[in-house]
């Protein structure tokens, strides 16, 4: 599994207004903005984005992905 699948997969599930994935092929990090989290807390979201993966982390292709979820409304008062 490599980050542009991921990627791929995610997007394929979820609209995003961003998506940044990275890793070393084992451990991946993915930042996702997306109006879908608008009112839900970082637990449904996380949920959300761990239902589409769900089939690859069963069979041990993706093993472990840590998130950052934002909406677009958040990602703008982060980043400006």
């Amino acid at each position: 599994m490599d980050s542009e699948r991921i990627k791929k997969i995610i997007a394929a599930g979820l609209a995003c207004e961003g998506l940044h994935v990275e890793g070393d092929g084992e451990h991946f990090e993915a930042i996702l903005v997306s109006s879908a989290f608008a009112g839900k807390s970082r637990v449904a979201r996380q949920q959300l984005v761990n239902a589409i993966l769900k089939p690859y982390f069963d069979s041990g292709e993706l093993h472990a992905l840590s998130m950052k979820t934002l909406t677009p409304a958040e990602r703008s008062a982060i980043c400006g």
